[in-house]
């Protein structure tokens, strides 16, 4: 969705500071014409950034859980 000029006035610097971490471009929209606000060089995005933590999950290797009794967290 576009943005309108007016939006893009109250929020210059979040919405710049947005395309810059992101590279997604911004949209907006004057007079009938859509305008877009992108990055010269292509940010570099790491997949492994966008993990979550999850304390929950095990640490250990895949044969070592095999034969874990998994049945009172089984739901079926």
């Amino acid at each position: 969705m576009a943005l309108t000029a007016s939006k893009l006035r109250e929020n210059i610097y979040k919405i710049l500071d947005k395309v810059i971490d992101t590279g997604i471009p911004a949209e907006i929209e004057r007079r009938g014409k859509k305008l877009r606000i992108v990055p010269v060089e292509p940010v570099a995005v790491r997949k492994l950034d966008n993990l979550t933590e999850r304390p929950d999950v095990f640490l250990c290797e895949p044969e070592d859980i095999i034969h874990v009794d998994w049945s009172e967290y089984w739901r079926p």
